[in-house]
């Protein structure tokens, strides 16, 4: 099956693969050509998750409590106030019902390292986006397969 050149992104629109414009980039001459030449996508993780949400018709109060994460944190990631950690931003992705590529995406805003398919945790992860878990379902799986789990489990 041929890849798509283009990719839906979560506004609707489309968008270049990153390995196109890759290659774009090492092509051109200065990186001022390929910035002239190229949309970047400059949006704060808070804006992200805004259009994440808008899309898919959820609210924020949907999206914390679902991603059991503090609602004051939440907020304050939403305004650009705090920066988030891998975990929380994974935990976000499950709130806001990513798809592997928009939870990969959520990640790359967050500034933290993508999902990794090579490790074990990273791959029950991914397993539990692409199959539609939530959080908790997530959980279970990753304490079931002897993982650390992304909502500390006390008891």
């Amino acid at each position: 099956m041929e890849q798509s050149r283009t990719s839906v992104n979560v506004t609707g629109g489309t968008e270049e693969l990153t390995e196109e414009l890759l290659q774009r980039l090492l092509a051109t001459a200065s990186p001022e050509a390929y910035l002239a030449q190229t949309a970047t996508d400059d949006r704060t993780l808070g804006d992200y998750l805004h259009d994440i949400i808008e899309a898919k018709g959820l609210r924020r109060a949907d999206v914390v409590r679902a991603s059991a994460v503090n609602s004051t944190f939440v907020y304050q990631i939403f305004k650009g106030e705090r920066k988030v950690g891998r975990d929380n931003a994974i935990k976000l992705a499950f709130g806001s019902q990513c798809t592997l590529r928009e939870a990969q995406r959520l990640l790359r805003h967050a500034g933290v390292s993508e999902l990794w398919c090579k490790t074990r945790r990273d791959a029950i992860i991914i397993y539990c986006i692409e199959h539609g878990y939530t959080l908790a379902e997530c959980d279970d799986e990753l304490y079931r397969l002897g993982e650390e789990t992304l909502v500390s489990r006390e008891g």
